[in-house]
């Protein structure tokens, strides 16, 4: 089998700088377009840029840990690296399309991998409405936002917004309130992957509201609609012993 050629990447953090020079002094630093993978060194954000900022290559990712939390990263070790890439067992993402319409009449467009969410700009709750393919759910969520999330994201905002873990494989999109106020028991819903979700803004002037699809923020908007990106399929790649389906498993039982 031959050996893959790697390109490193590295976040600002001092650790993610320290081990990008190890490993450069040890494995052959190639260019991004001669590699065949590229080996990201930081957080989860920063794998999600490094997703993001090399989507016209097309090529697999594979995330090492010198973060924080590290969820969507393997454990960080300089031995045997090409091998362990070798071994790797690939997981392809569906990420997310927003189009999200500002009260001037703008639009903009993004994707997310985790999720897209809405956030109150200001001291005052956000009124939402929320349709789903074209019928309406529901007429009014008075809270400080409310989020589509991934399989993949569903243990980042989305867990911390009380939403549910989803296994990779499930087929289905979470759609979850954030610190409702009225309808105050409502949790969210579970969405078939292939739905479209429209959430319109109520008295926006009033109650502005921020969209944000990953890193991209969108301000003052009326609408967003939010479906599964088509066109996108980012391959992160992943220990065989500590998969992406094995940690959103483990996660459902972690106290």
């Amino acid at each position: 089998m031959p050996v893959p050629k790697l390109h490193f990447v590295h976040s600002k953090a001092d650790k993610a700088s320290g081990a990008y020079t190890s490993l450069c002094n040890r494995y052959e630093q190639h260019t991004l377009e001669e590699a065949d993978i590229i080996v990201a060194l930081g957080g989860d954000g920063f794998l999600l840029e490094t997703l993001h900022e090399t989507r016209a290559l097309g090529k697999p990712v594979f995330g090492m840990n010198r973060g924080s939390v590290g969820f969507l990263l393997n454990d960080y070790r300089e031995q045997n690296l090409p091998q362990r890439i070798a071994a790797a067992v690939p997981v392809a993402l569906k990420p997310l399309h927003m189009q999200a319409r500002r009260t001037d009449g703008t639009v903009e467009e993004a994707v997310a991998i985790n999720e897209v969410s809405l956030l109150r700009q200001t001291r005052q709750a956000a009124k939402l409405r929320i349709a789903v393919d074209g019928v309406e759910r529901l007429g009014e969520l008075i809270c400080d936002g409310a989020l589509v999330s991934t399989p993949a994201g569903s243990t980042a905002y989305n867990l911390s917004a009380h939403g549910p873990i989803i296994p990779l494989e499930a087929g289905i999109l979470a759609l979850t309130p954030i610190s409702a106020f009225r309808p105050r028991r409502w949790r969210g819903a579970l969405l078939p992957q292939d739905v479209t979700v429209t959430i319109s803004v109520l008295e926006a002037a009033k109650r502005p509201v921020a969209a944000v699809a990953d890193f991209t923020e969108v301000r003052d908007v009326v609408e967003v609609v939010v479906r599964q990106d088509s066109n996108w399929a980012p391959t992160v790649l992943f220990d065989p012993h500590h998969n992406l389906d094995e940690r959103i498993l483990k996660e459902q039982f972690s106290s």
